[in-house]
């Protein structure tokens, strides 16, 4: 049975099967590991790389909106083009790049539900062969604040006696009771301390999906963040190692269950786990 959202949040492979000629829609591979794209990736997608493509080498933030319109454009991508995304850890770099995507205005954006897993799990057709397709000339929106949490604001709110905003840790319990260093000391977390923001409460974002990749029914869905009292009124920050796990919290937080005061902190504790001064907890905090 095939999960009941809204229909311009995700697709299913069949779907992708049948558009991957549509010229009005671009697929799109966003992995965390991008040698798998040249391993053989859906016919006609084109990759964009998280780490080099989407992130601002100096900066240590993601690219400005220059660097994102001519991301866009390199791809043949144009404010019309359905863009859907897929990759590999259960679509969490393709979530991080919705995500991106979101803040800087493009509307039709989606999700290939059970990414890169079910796709060679149906034995879909893999090809090597790199597509090239006409620049456009991208324009895309200001950032959209509403929807990205900075360090200050996550600040302000771990400290503040009975806050209304619920700080969501979507990391493994391990990582958030302190006992791995980052995502299991996976070299791209580099954060110096392991541990948890203050009042934080832990949600693992691999609670959200199936055995085959693909998200779970929207009422297992809710019921997973009622019961950890995330409810669609309040004001919730996501955060994880490195932005991409919080992004797929996002995700389904509010295109899957239509939360809409949802932010996702991409600073996530690899700035967190490093500032001087942040105040970091190791043991549970009470639900």
């Amino acid at each position: 049975m095939e999960i009941e959202v809204q229909p311009s949040a995700i697709v299913s492979t069949s779907w992708v099967a049948e558009h991957c000629d549509d010229p009005m829609v671009r697929v799109v591979e966003s992995s965390e590991d991008p040698s798998l794209y040249d391993q053989g990736h859906i016919p006609g997608a084109v990759r964009i790389d998280w780490e080099l493509d989407e992130r601002d080498q100096f900066s240590v933030d993601f690219i400005a909106r220059p660097a994102f319109e001519r991301l866009m454009s390199k791809q043949g991508i144009s404010k019309d083009t359905t863009i859907v995304l897929y990759g590999d850890q259960n679509n969490w770099f393709a979530a991080y790049t919705f995500w991106l995507c979101a803040l800087f205005g493009h509307r039709d954006c989606r999700v290939m539900d059970g990414g890169r897993l079910k796709w060679g799990r149906e034995g879909r057709p893999l090809e090597a062969a790199v597509p090239r397709y006409p620049e456009t000339a991208y324009t895309a929106s200001e950032p959209d604040p509403s929807i990205r949490a900075f360090r200050d604001e996550v600040l302000r709110e771990c400290q503040a006696v009975g806050g209304a905003t619920a700080l969501l840790d979507v990391r493994s319990p391990e990582e958030y009771r302190g006992e791995l260093p980052g995502r299991a000391g996976i070299r791209r977390d580099p954060a110096r301390r392991a541990g948890h923001i203050p009042r934080a409460r832990n949600i693992p974002w691999s609670l959200t999906t199936n055995e085959d990749g693909t998200f779970k029914q929207v009422d297992e869905l809710r019921a997973i963040f009622l019961e950890a009292g995330i409810t669609p009124e309040q004001p919730i920050i996501t955060y994880c190692g490195l932005g991409e796990r919080s992004s797929h919290a996002w995700f389904v937080l509010t295109q899957l269950l239509g939360y809409t005061r949802v932010k996702n902190y991409d600073g996530s504790w690899t700035e967190w786990g490093s500032l001087i001064g942040a105040p970091v907890e190791h043991d549970e905090v009470a639900r």
